[in-house]
């Protein structure tokens, strides 16, 4: 059957795109390959609206072993012959309407592609945005999920090490699931996703192959509205013990050197794997559709080659090894069947009932090799004008802080998340170092060895919304400084990019100056970018055709490495009488903070303070004091500000402490303004000395706050309590709000 204009624009592409598949194929498709197209040129797999302005992102490093983009996750030498594999992915819109099967498909597919390289994913982390939490739509999706992800993680025995929840009313529909792999692989045992060898065969292994996803790629790639329960193909269904077994039969299979090439089956599926991994060999597939294991009978073969199953991977194997290979998957008790072989053609042949049903050329499939590029335009936010109306003296600094401080240390935002994470495995492998004793990053041991790995995924997107550009760059900052402060150097970054609609000109306005931002703060921290994801059309489409997007979130996920154990720095306070520091420059800086948004209900004003010299000078004097041990706890000043980041060390340490705000600065903006570049220490009374001479040598700016002391919180003299009742507020109240 031929497809024409109208079936192209049902299917997601334009009229333009249509015109030029046919110049592509030299006739008109059929339905199979307009479908093919269609996914393979979504925004989700293409990413032609954003590619552009990708490729000017810091891509280079002494420690990289890919490129980005060239495999399935980023590739890092840690030393000691062996390398990371990371990656951060969005499964947004999934989640938004299944939460718990998309955000536990979310965790099985970013795994995959970590072992599909040949490394042994050994943390997760996770980045989630939630609406109002007080709604009973976003206590829904908070429950679901956080039990897909708890679920699918605990049972497929890997631990979530770190991440964030973050709570805003523009996230109530569309809301943000991004999920973080960390893993690793010695030397030489990595494997890529190609297809070399005209006459390898190739293997389909793992689940068998369903109905369900199909056009998962082109969902994510339209806009979320109230309708889109209706248009949502059966979400994926994981099954962690099925993907437990396909690792370790993975990893297995790569030692027996069978193994040519190997890719997971996400989005598009076998179209994907299929087109991707033909292209960056330059070879081409035959593929009979007819041997591919179904769940279903009777299945199109258009449904075959778009289903977006799970647990289900692409292998070349090495001619002649057929039967290693085999033996290998079937001590594990997983399908894996011959459905094709690599040829020479540069075109993919997929054939069904003995005819051929698509013939396709690869290399126009895929991103770089002629799937469109598009420059899109771009205009300034007009919410932008109240940021820089904005006026701090026009707002009056509360009578009463303590009441203050009481009403924003129970903010979403800043509360524990107790009631998240204990529902994640934390220290399943044993190598997780911070489940009972807090780094600013999480920290994961590398076992056999000394070091240890600092991971981290941070964005404040008020931030980003406030200044696209200076906030990406906080984000990229607030990583490292996490990851300084926990006694690691940052090594590079992997990104989730969740904005709104790229046809928007101010949502497009967001990412341009977004990337910008990113870019130039990757290149001051260092920190070269191994890949990640962009996922656009994050927006929910209202009655009477209201369209909000989401704040513009460019999530860091960022990989640091700890050299040495042994100076590890964690951010709780150690021992009564120690000194309490602020490095770095306090400022009379109130915008962007969760203060002014809650006490004050001030959503417009601009973002925090930050000079990224500043910034530089800090990460370079932390890293020397924890190294000449002149500190004994550290911890960023970020979201709640100073007063949080104080008392979140009092509560890890189990001591109180005292506190002198400095008269020079509004008292507001000294306790709760998140102006950066600031990290609160402790440090033993007989090195005050040498401590303040250290940082003045690195001419950073210091502040005594007051000391460790007793049980109470006590500010400019005044007790404002004991800190168990501080310890309450904060384990207690995500919990009871979310259940009640």
């Amino acid at each position: 059957m031929k497809a024409d204009v109208e079936v192209a624009k049902n299917l997601g592409l334009t009229a333009e795109e249509y015109d030029k598949i046919v110049e592509i194929m030299g006739r008109v498709p059929n339905f199979n390959e307009l479908s093919i197209f269609s996914v393979m040129w979504s925004e989700h797999c293409s990413y032609k609206n954003s590619i552009m302005w990708l490729k000017t992102l810091p891509r280079e490093g002494d420690r990289l072993l890919v490129e980005a983009g060239e495999e399935n996750a980023g590739l890092v030498d840690i030393g000691d012959g062996l390398a990371c594999a990371f990656k951060i992915e969005s499964h947004n819109h999934p989640s938004a309407l299944e939460p718990y099967q998309g955000a536990a498909t979310g965790v099985g597919g970013i795994h995959r592609d970590i072992f599909t390289m040949g490394a042994r994913p050994i943390a997760s982390l996770n980045s989630l945005r939630f609406g109002d939490p007080s709604l009973p739509h976003t206590k829904h999706l908070v429950d679901g999920v956080v039990r897909g992800i708890g679920d699918y993680g605990n049972c497929f025995g890997v631990p979530v090490v770190g991440g964030e929840v973050v709570f805003h009313p523009v996230y109530n529909q569309n809301i943000l699931v991004n999920a973080m792999s960390v893993g690793l692989v010695k030397h030489g045992e990595t494997v890529s996703a190609a297809a070399d060898g005209p006459g390898n065969p190739v293997f389909i292994v793992g689940s068998a192959t369903g109905k369900d996803g199909i056009h998962g790629a082109t969902f994510s790639s339209a806009d979320l509205t109230e309708d889109s329960a209706e248009d949502l193909p059966a979400v994926q269904v994981g099954d962690p013990f099925q993907e437990k077994l396909l690792l370790e039969a993975s990893l297995e299979v790569i030692k027996t050197g069978a193994v040519v090439g190997m890719q997971d089956m996400g989005a598009a599926g076998i179209t994907c794997s299929t087109s991707e991994m033909s292209a960056k060999s330059g070879t081409g597939m035959r593929i009979d559709l007819d041997k591919v294991p179904t769940r279903q009978a009777n299945m199109k073969p258009w449904e075959i080659l778009l289903s977006e199953s799970q647990e289900r991977m692409l292998i070349v194997c090495k001619k002649g090894m057929e039967k290693e290979l085999l033996a290998v998957f079937d001590k594990w008790d997983l399908e894996c069947e011959e459905i094709g072989e690599v040829t020479d053609t540069g075109r993919l042949h997929f054939y069904a009932g003995g005819e051929l049903v698509a013939d396709v050329p690869s290399e126009p499939l895929v991103l770089g090799g002629g799937a469109p590029v598009y420059e899109r335009e771009t205009a300034r936010p007009k919410y932008m004008d109240k940021i820089e109306a904005f006026k701090a003296e026009d707002v009056a600094v509360p009578a009463d802080l303590k009441a203050t401080a009481e009403e924003l240390f129970i903010s979403p935002n800043l509360v524990s998340k107790a009631w998240v994470t204990d529902q994640y495995d934390g220290t399943v492998r044993t190598n997780s170092m911070s489940e009972n004793d807090k780094s600013d990053a999480a920290l994961v041991r590398v076992k056999g060895t000394d070091k240890a790995l600092a991971v981290t995924t941070d964005c404040n997107s008020t931030y980003v919304y406030a200044d696209p550009y200076k906030g990406a760059m906080i984000a990229v900052a607030e990583a490292a400084r996490n990851i300084v402060c926990s006694g690691g150097e940052p090594v590079a970054i992997t990104n989730c990019l969740n904005f709104g609609n790229p046809y928007n000109k101010e949502a497009f306005y967001q990412f341009v100056n977004a990337i910008k931002g990113m870019g130039d703060g990757c290149r001051a921290f260092g920190t070269p970018v191994t890949g990640g994801n962009v996922s656009f059309y994050n927006q929910s489409q209202y009655e009477g055709g209201r369209v909000e997007p989401v704040y513009p979130t460019p999530t860091i996920g960022m990989l640091g490495i700890v050299d040495n154990v042994k100076r590890r720095m964690t951010l709780g306070f150690k021992d009564r009488g120690d000194v309490i520091y602020l490095v770095g420059d306090s400022q009379d800086c109130i915008g962007s903070s969760e203060y002014l948004r809650r006490i004050h209900g001030v959503e417009h004003s601009p973002a925090p303070h930050f000079e990224l010299e500043e910034e530089q000078k800090l990460h370079k004097a932390v890293a020397g004091l924890i190294q000449k041990e002149l500190i004994k706890s550290a911890h960023d000043v970020s979201d709640g500000g100073l007063f949080q980041a104080v008392t979140e060390s009092a509560l890890e340490g189990g001591h109180g402490f005292t506190l002198d705000t400095d008269p020079a600065f509004r008292k507001d903006a000294f306790l709760f303004g998140e102006a950066q570049s600031r990290v609160v220490v402790s440090v033993d009374e007989s090195r005050t000395g040498d401590f303040e001479d250290f940082v003045r040598e690195h001419g950073v700016g210091f502040t005594v706050l007051g000391r460790v002391d007793g049980m109470d919180v006590v500010v400019d003299g005044e007790n404002w309590g004991d800190l168990a009742q501080w310890m309450v507020r904060h384990d207690l109240t995500m919990k009871a709000v979310l259940e009640e």
